[in-house]
């Protein structure tokens, strides 16, 4: 009876102080829980409960009580039409009954709580991903009322918000936090709008141990051929095929987890990459190793060969022949010399040839001395200069990657 006495000639459908000045809305909450961040959608997930006091002149009773009514009386009273911003999906908890509290002091002070889960937007930059700090925002705005009459407020500053604090996330630290009162400039009009602003680090720890540490020590792995030598090609070449290939796993389960965000170069991406261009290094070397050491044993090959073969004629012939034998062969050398380049240092103007024939001696003279210059003449040398430039290279690359990624 009471209640109805109060209502009486209410009209929940104007509010307190219609015609007059704002009404001062003072609002305060509790993170109940974050139960998921998603990178993917770029989105969080929060319970929490929102309280909002007002006070409504028209409901003033004599005494020193507070009343707790019944959640279903809200449909009889005015109360403001706060909503999320940005959120994507929200509901109001209805078990056992929808939860809503209303309690009504005498002062004519109403204290409305809601418990909401809501999804909301969170724009993150992930060039840093795993080791960046996300700034999230939960936005409170009134819909339809501007600020000549609704004023929003936080109850006590930064005490206003509550919970979030204790929190214990799956991958992310509570950094800080700090709340705002703002304006929200509309066609329609400027609306009150309140902020919570938090920030979140994301711990790497786990990244560590799952992404960077195996990636680090296939690069190592990779070093291992440096000590095994040129001829053992199969050992060589199994170790670079099967360090490229699990390299190659290993960065395409690490993009799988955040496939809808590959527009981002992240940190870990640039850390993979490093990686594979060593592990590759590792294989082209030992390429190039061997391709010179082939060419050094074909260059060496002509010349012990004929060597063998005189020794062993030597034995079958006597002097004369071999003697008439060099003389023809030394006329077949001059005729030939005449005719192509038997060596790199042949001075072509002084040979009788057409025009022609002598551009393509001095380009092929020049070929040569070109190829000479990045031929390798030991081998075994690029081996010895690998196992000091790669470990040290690679030791500077990561100096550079993790003062950038964590100080810049």
């Amino acid at each position: 009876p009471g209640f109805e006495n109060l209502t009486m000639g209410y009209n929940k459908y104007l509010r307190p102080y219609f015609g007059g000045g704002p009404v001062q809305i003072a609002m305060s909450l509790d993170i109940a829980s974050i139960s998921s961040i998603s990178e993917s959608d770029m989105d969080y997930t929060a319970t929490i409960y929102l309280r909002q006091r007002w006070t409504d002149p028209r409901l003033v009773f004599h005494g020193n009580k507070s009343f707790t009514l019944d959640a279903r009386l809200v449909e009889l009273l005015w109360v403001p039409d706060t909503y999320i911003v940005e959120s994507k999906r929200s509901f109001l908890h209805d078990v056992t009954v929808g939860n809503r509290l209303i309690r009504l002091f005498s002062n004519g002070t109403i204290l409305y709580a809601l418990r909401i889960t809501t999804t909301v937007a969170c724009n993150m930059d992930l060039s840093k991903y795993p080791m960046d700090t996300q700034t999230c925002r939960l936005q409170l705005e009134s819909w339809g009322y501007d600020e000549n009459d609704v004023i929003f407020t936080w109850l006590r500053g930064n005490d206003s918000v509550h919970g979030i604090e204790k929190l214990r996330l799956s991958q992310y630290t509570v950094e800080r936090y700090y709340t705002l009162v703002s304006k929200s400039q509309q066609e329609t009009g400027s609306y009150p709008r309140l902020i919570l602003q938090f920030e979140l680090r994301r711990n790497v720890l786990y990244f560590i141990l799952e992404t960077y540490v195996p990636s680090t020590l296939l690069v190592m792995l990779s070093w291992v051929s440096f000590w095994i030598t040129l001829d053992s090609v199969p050992a060589r070449t199994c170790i670079g095929v099967t360090t490229v290939l699990s390299m190659t796993t290993l960065m395409i389960g690490s993009r799988s987890s955040l496939s809808k965000t590959n527009c981002f170069i992240k940190a870990i991406d640039v850390y993979l990459g490093i990686c594979f261009s060593f592990i590759f290094g590792a294989l082209v070397e030992y390429a190039v190793a061997h391709y010179s050491s082939s060419q050094k044993c074909a260059a060496k090959a002509p010349q012990e060969g004929p060597a063998n073969e005189l020794t062993k004629e030597m034995e079958e012939v006597n002097i004369t022949n071999i003697l008439n034998s060099s003389i023809t062969s030394y006329k077949r050398k001059i005729s030939f010399t005449s005719i192509e380049i038997s060596s790199d240092n042949v001075n072509c103007s002084g040979l009788t040839m057409k025009t022609h024939e002598k551009i393509k001696c001095v380009l092929r003279n020049k070929m040569h001395r070109i190829i000479g210059y990045f031929t390798i003449q030991n081998p075994a040398n690029v081996d010895h200069y690998s196992k000091l430039l790669f470990p040290l290279f690679f030791m500077l690359v990561n100096v550079f990657y993790w003062a950038y990624y964590l100080y810049f």
